[in-house]
């Protein structure tokens, strides 16, 4: 089973992304996600963007993983 997690790009750099995630920061790559942008919710899978998804949607995500909390 794997597990996707959403994340926001607040960085971008040609194919490499910055992500942030309960304050956490990470390099993630997005050769997979065509015109990803600053600001984006993505899911992220091994290192990798592997689909673009919306606010709304990321945060229901993060509520059903009990993580709603650790980006505040």
């Amino acid at each position: 089973m794997c597990l996707g997690i959403p994340v926001q790009l607040i960085g971008k750099d040609g194919d490499i992304g910055i992500c942030e995630i309960a304050k956490v920061k990470r390099r993630i790559n997005l050769q997979l996600i065509e015109e990803a942008e600053i600001g984006d919710y993505l899911i992220l899978h091994a290192g990798f963007a592997i689909q673009r998804l919306d606010e709304k949607e990321a945060s229901e995500i993060l509520r059903l993983l009990y993580m709603e909390d650790m980006g505040d």
